[in-house]
């Protein structure tokens, strides 16, 4: 139990669904009270949570782009939970597609939700921070695909979104350190999200070939996050500054 993460406030972009949704339990688990920001409502989600968990919980539509949204959305979870202490940035978006035939809109959709998206969202949880004169935790979602090239399939803007993820929470966690925010990040490696497990489903020689290239002999379930995420938000890790922990069943030691 990690004790620190009692009565705090969390925010978790992508909060709504798949590995977003099962942070925010974990969280919530810990006494942590939860917002869980997404494009659509997850109003049901968040009750669950709340009765389940024995915290407060709520769920706001909120565009990751959008810096007056994030401010909107951050100004609302300081009204009806206090200020937020925690933020996990787990929205983001993946096109695969051949570099020499991709759209030029395509490329930008991926930076801009999981670059810039990424960077708005940190940049209205610090200033909500340094108002109320507390301290803070980050927790960005990047990827092994940060540091590794997947294969077979084509994903160069993802690849390189998450490789500026990195860099960005190294520039974070350096530039915020001393003013009580400190920021890390997760990089799962495959894992069965709701998505993944239906496309993995319908492409069973894709999955059958991503699992063979894990030495831990499967993908990860969503609950492999849990430890973690309350591990890089908790005191626990209190002096581990701008590290991108990499979970992904020995995928990239091979």
């Amino acid at each position: 139990m990690f004790s620190d993460l009692r009565d705090k406030v969390a925010v978790v972009t992508g909060g709504g669904r798949g590995l977003g949704l099962e942070m925010a339990d974990a969280l919530a688990s810990q006494g942590s009270h939860v917002a869980l920001l997404d494009t659509t409502s997850g109003t049901e989600i968040a009750g669950r949570i709340a009765e389940s968990n024995g915290v407060k919980a709520i769920s706001l539509v909120a565009d990751v782009t959008s810096p007056d949204g994030l401010a909107a959305a951050f100004a609302e979870v300081e009204a009806t939970l206090g200020p937020p202490r925690i933020l996990v940035n787990s929205a983001g978006i993946s096109i695969w597609g051949d570099a020499a035939e991709m759209p030029a809109d395509q490329w930008r959709k991926v930076l801009d939700v999981n670059v810039t998206g990424t960077f708005l969202s940190c940049q209205a949880f610090a200033r909500a921070v340094f108002a109320a004169g507390v301290g803070g935790t980050i927790v960005n979602v990047s990827s092994m695909s940060a540091i590794v090239v997947n294969t077979p399939q084509h994903q160069s803007a993802y690849n390189a979104s998450k490789a500026a993820v990195d860099q960005l929470t190294r520039s974070l966690a350096v530039e915020w350190i001393g003013q009580g925010i400190r920021v890390n990040a997760i990089s799962p490696g495959y894992f069965l999200s709701d998505m993944t497990r239906q496309f993995v489903e319908t492409n069973p020689a894709l999955g059958a070939d991503w699992t063979a290239r894990i030495p831990a002999g499967r993908m990860g379930e969503p609950s492999d996050l849990r430890g973690l995420v309350v591990f890089l938000a908790s005191d626990a890790s209190r002096y581990v500054v701008g590290e991108s922990v990499v979970i992904d069943g020995g995928y990239t030691i091979v």
